[in-house]
């Protein structure tokens, strides 16, 4: 179970984003997360991906309290959690070939080996061919990025995947491509989804159940 208990999280100097949100996602479940922008979804991302300290309330991964953030959560609770955000160039290193960006996690873990087999396993899966894989973000599009960037997230096998607003910026096609992408990995692993996003009809049709920020702004699930 990924939960997030009474969290109340903002930024520095600042009256916090929310308070008091609780939100849950059931191994193997896929849970929409609807809201307009400014209300404070993509912060909850960042708290369920490990990559925000709320302010207080608890995130419990599997049974454990998380008590790290970002590179200074314990190793099997940083792993366990994959994220894609909304915009892919803020997100990829400029200097890497899409080969390499997609490895990176493994590298970072001390798993190199794995990397080539891994990586021509995911590109198969997201619909990235050897001439892209060997590009840099700026010589790719926004959405072949955005495949690379999901099979980043999808590298390290995670049990828990967070999409933040993923197809945001993609049409019609390339949106169907990820989204398929991560149902197939679902099914295959049992992971859980907190997907966040605007698109009442996507998340509907993506998820098991959605929840409405504005309707239930302090407690999601």
């Amino acid at each position: 179970m990924l939960e997030l208990d009474s969290i109340t999280a903002g930024y520095e100097r600042r009256a916090p984003v929310f308070r008091d949100v609780s939100l849950s996602v059931a191994p193997g479940e896929a849970v929409g997360l609807l809201g307009p922008s400014g209300c404070g979804k993509s912060t909850l991302a960042r708290v369920a991906a490990l990559l925000h300290r709320p302010e207080s309330g608890r995130v419990v991964l599997d049974g454990e309290e998380v008590r790290g953030w970002r590179h200074r959560a314990p190793r099997g609770q940083r792993t366990a959690v994959g994220v894609v955000f909304q915009q892919p160039r803020m997100s990829a290193d400029p200097r890497l070939r899409l080969h390499d960006l997609i490895a990176e996690p493994l590298r970072a873990n001390g798993r190199r080996r794995e990397a080539g087999e891994r990586v021509a396993e995911l590109a198969v899966a997201v619909g990235l061919t050897d001439d892209l894989l060997a590009r840099r973000p700026h010589e790719v599009s926004d959405g072949q990025l955005q495949r690379a960037c999901l099979a980043r997230a999808l590298v390290l096998r995670p049990r828990w995947l967070v999409c933040d607003e993923m197809t945001a910026m993609l049409d019609a096609s390339t949106t169907a491509a990820l989204v398929t992408a991560v149902e197939r990995y679902r099914a295959a692993t049992g992971a859980g989804l907190l997907a966040v996003g605007h698109d009442r009809t996507l998340l509907a049709r993506w998820c098991d159940r959605t929840v409405d920020w504005t309707a239930e702004p302090a407690v999601c699930g």
